[in-house]
């Protein structure tokens, strides 16, 4: 969320309206208890300061942890993969598919609940079809 750090859950809340992400407090919260995030002196941070407890290395969150909390289903169409999520919940889904670089993925376009993740060809489409599926059915 840029370099100052966020001291409150309305700042944060402020910053994701800005983004795009219209989230209420109650789920702001659940979210925040879900992702371990702390509140220290100097704003919130994540498990162990550096986001490694459960997040990717860059310390952004996991495909993993973004599709429990958001996603509901998986297709495959020709070249092409379609992740539905809870409402608001596609723009984090494809950010965490884009953090991955997975080498099949062209690109991914997120609407509100729906996630259209782009292949090379549709074998690619299959193996990203069943790994995101292995993830949500986990």
């Amino acid at each position: 969320m840029g370099s100052a750090p966020v001291t409150n859950q309305d700042e944060l809340r402020r910053k994701l309206r800005r983004r795009g992400f219209e989230v209420t407090q109650a789920t702001l919260s659940r979210d925040i208890h879900e992702l371990q995030i702390s509140k220290g002196p100097d704003g919130y941070r994540l498990p162990n300061g550096n986001g490694n407890g459960g997040h990717a290395a860059n310390g952004r969150p996991a495909v993993e942890e973004v599709l429990e909390s958001f996603g509901l289903q998986v297709r495959r169409a020709m070249n092409q993969v379609v992740v539905r999520t809870v409402m608001s919940g596609a723009q984090p889904v494809a950010a965490s598919i884009d953090y991955e670089e997975w080498p099949e993925v062209v690109g991914t376009i997120a609407g509100d609940d729906t996630v259209l993740v782009i292949c090379e060809d549709a074998r690619h489409a299959t193996e990203v079809e069943s790994r995101l599926r292995a993830i949500l059915e986990s």
